[in-house]
């Protein structure tokens, strides 16, 4: 992003988001992608909105049973403060944070999701 600062803008990184590496099904990943060319943003804001939508219902049903078998590592990015909020609403339902995030994808709101020129934003 960027920032005002006496009258120039300045680059910084958002100290806000973390990266994190998580696995995912491989053909929701594909899934995502399609999405976020289709609506001008990416796979991390379509997440990022699942997720906070999923929490906001505060209840999920998951069957361990039918968890996909093509998992493949996906290096994303998230807000620190929602990541938390994930960890803690994965372990009170014992799950892991993969399963939620596969489960979230279903809650995903394209209105709500950031658009790709978020990240070149400017700040005062």
């Amino acid at each position: 992003m960027w920032k005002l600062v006496d009258g120039r803008l300045v680059q910084t990184t958002d100290t806000a988001r973390t990266n994190f590496v998580t696995n995912i099904s491989q053909s929701i990943l594909e899934e995502l992608r399609s999405v976020a060319r289709e609506n001008d943003t990416h796979v991390n804001y379509l997440i990022e909105s699942g997720l906070q939508s999923l929490l906001s219902e505060n209840q999920i049903s998951y069957n361990k049973d039918t968890r996909p078998k093509d998992r493949i590592a996906f290096n994303t990015s998230c807000d620190k403060e929602l990541l938390n909020e994930v960890k803690q609403f994965a372990k009170a339902h014992k799950l892991f944070l993969n399963d939620v995030i596969e489960y979230s994808i279903r809650f995903i709101d394209i209105q709500t999701a950031k658009k790709s020129s978020h990240r070149y934003r400017i700040e005062l």
